[in-house]
């Protein structure tokens, strides 16, 4: 058995594409509208109608399905849920100059939860809040 993506659901899908192209991540296809009886199915809601993207790291060997509910809207409990909150609420990439991404994901809304901070002398970490209110851990390797 192979994992083959991940998936993520945003407010605003554009947004998201950018933020991840941003963080190095590359485009590789989407799928608009998608819709029907069977979707209506598989996630137990009415009338259901998204759009999807699909994101993949340089290696093409993990891939993000990002999906953006147009009907009906996507909620939440609680929009900016922090990072110890029970369920999915972050991810975490490996990077290899941390302050470049942490500057580049800001141009696209990205917003710093604490700081950047060392762990001994092997990982600078931080975490950001992305679109749809995800939090992406970002790790540096000290050399």
């Amino acid at each position: 058995m192979a994992i083959k993506r991940m998936d993520h659901v945003v407010d605003d899908l554009e947004a998201a594409i950018a933020f991840f192209v941003e963080l190095g991540m590359e485009r590789v296809g989407e799928v608009t509208p998608v819709e029907g009886r069977w979707v209506d199915r598989v996630v137990g809601l009415d009338d259901v109608r998204v759009d999807i993207a699909f994101v993949q790291t340089p290696d093409g060997h993990s891939r993000l399905e990002v999906t953006t509910f147009r009907n009906p809207a996507a909620t939440t409990a609680e929009p900016n849920a922090p990072a110890n909150t029970q369920g999915l609420r972050r991810i975490m990439f490996l990077v290899e100059d941390i302050e470049d991404v942490v500057a580049r994901l800001r141009a696209h809304g990205g917003e710093l939860v604490g700081e950047v901070a060392q762990y001994e002398n092997i990982y600078r970490l931080c975490y950001l809040r992305g679109p749809g209110g995800i939090i992406v851990a970002l790790s540096e390797e000290v050399s």
